[in-house]
């Protein structure tokens, strides 16, 4: 049976303006079409989608819900996919797209650009951590980690290090699907039919989670920070005059938030400025206030080489993503002839002034409504109604730091 799209608030209001697009959305078997697969789903059973397609069906989305053809709301937990801290549809992302797209819908980002791109560039910055002066655009955090270890690559050239070509990831680290990212996370399901385009040279830090110390802790764990020891070990076996960069998630977000001990960040950065090694913080998830700070690396005072960003920018809007890095990286690449490409990598949709005003509409909000500083404020009554389910039948495990909290670990027997 065909089902029409949707009876939500939003998409009425959609309907009943008489839109091209409505009238075919209303014509349309999506279900069908589910089921033949035309549509590959990522990340996704697409198998099982297919006996029952009706249930993963989304037509429209209005503050903190979703809602299904019937107009049932879906409570949005995990905000689209940790991007859209501010909802769905907030009116003033809404008008900020619009007047952008009559305005200047598209700019090529190779040899030109256009001011709402380079003041967001400008805002970025300045929320960063001091000493991150300098922003690359990129389109997602797959493309912003890639990104990274491109510019970590080429800075060791330019200085005269090219014998630096591995990067040190960690296990159970996330860093996106490109061949880049791949290479340096640590989710096996992610890497292991895709082992023979592995990016040689990488290696990987142990993660730091050990239930038997740290269960039920609440922010950092108090043990653990010996697990920062394990980079020697692989400076040791690897030498530092051939490792490049080390990057990691300040909280392992995607393997399910997994918070770094005390001070085992702060370890991590001692020993990479020791051996001259770049690190890098993956800061998609953390970035824009999940931590209760502009980023997680202000959260844990420890300042990285280059942030990677995404997700939050843009509250998920539109597709954007970046690398914020030291003036010391920046100035590095700006030698050689001026009228020569410094860095020969961009995309096409770097900077793209619909995601930049986009940006801008976010970021205004989070400031006029001091929306990061709220997050902070709200992490004891999240952590309290989280860990008021510890004594539950079958839970081993509650894990949280600022607006963040992991899965709920159940026993395999329960």
């Amino acid at each position: 049976m065909k089902r029409r799209i949707p009876t939500s608030p939003g998409a009425a209001a959609f309907n009943n303006k008489g839109c091209g697009m409505a009238q075919l959305l209303n014509e349309f078997d999506c279900e069908r079409t589910l089921r033949n697969g035309t549509y590959w789903m990522p990340f996704t059973a697409n198998r099982r989608v297919k006996e029952d397609p009706a249930s993963r069906i989304i037509t429209s989305a209005k503050g903190a819900y979703y809602y299904t053809p019937e107009g049932k709301p879906l409570f949005d937990t995990l905000s689209g996919l940790w991007c859209t801290p501010l909802g769905h549809g907030h009116p003033r992302i809404v008008e900020a797209l619009k007047t952008q797209a009559e305005t200047l819908d598209y700019c090529t980002a190779f040899q030109m650009t256009n001011p709402v791109t380079v003041r967001l560039a400008e805002r970025i910055a300045g929320m960063a951590p001091s000493g991150l002066d300098h922003v690359f655009f990129a389109n997602s955090g797959s493309e912003a980690v890639d990104t990274a270890l491109k510019i970590a690559l080429g800075y060791h050239r330019l200085r005269g290090e090219g014998g630096r070509f591995r990067m040190i990831g960690r296990e159970r680290g996330y860093h996106g699907v490109g061949f880049g990212g791949m290479s340096v996370g640590g989710i096996v399901p992610n890497r292991k039919m895709f082992a023979t385009g592995m990016l040689n040279g990488v290696d990987h830090l142990r993660h730091t989670y050990n239930p038997a110390h740290m269960a039920f802790s609440k922010g950092q764990p108090d043990w653990g920070v010996e697990y920062a020891e394990d980079l020697e070990r692989l400076i040791g076996l690897h030498d530092a005059s051939t490792i490049a960069a080390v990057i990691i998630e300040p909280v392992q977000g995607s393997t399910g938030v997994l918070v770094p001990p005390v001070r085992y960040l702060q370890r991590l950065r001692e020993i990479c400025t020791k051996h001259g090694i770049l690190l890098i913080f993956d800061e998609v998830i953390t970035g824009f206030g999940r931590m209760g700070e502009n980023f997680a690396s202000q959260r844990f005072d420890v300042k990285p080489d280059m942030i990677t960003f995404a997700k939050a920018v843009t509250n998920g809007i539109v597709p954007m993503g970046g690398v914020i890095v030291s003036s010391d990286i920046y100035d590095t690449f700006m030698t050689g002839p001026k009228n020569a490409v410094e860095f020969a990598h961009g995309y096409t949709y770097s900077g793209h002034p619909l995601a930049a005003a986009v940006g801008h509409a976010v970021l205004d909000i989070m400031e006029e409504e001091s929306l990061i500083s709220r997050a902070r404020s709200l992490e004891p009554i999240l952590a309290e109604a989280i860990h008021s389910l510890a004594d539950l039948k079958g839970i081993k495990d509650i894990r949280n730091i600022g607006l963040g909290s992991g899965p709920i670990d159940f026993c395999r027997e329960f």
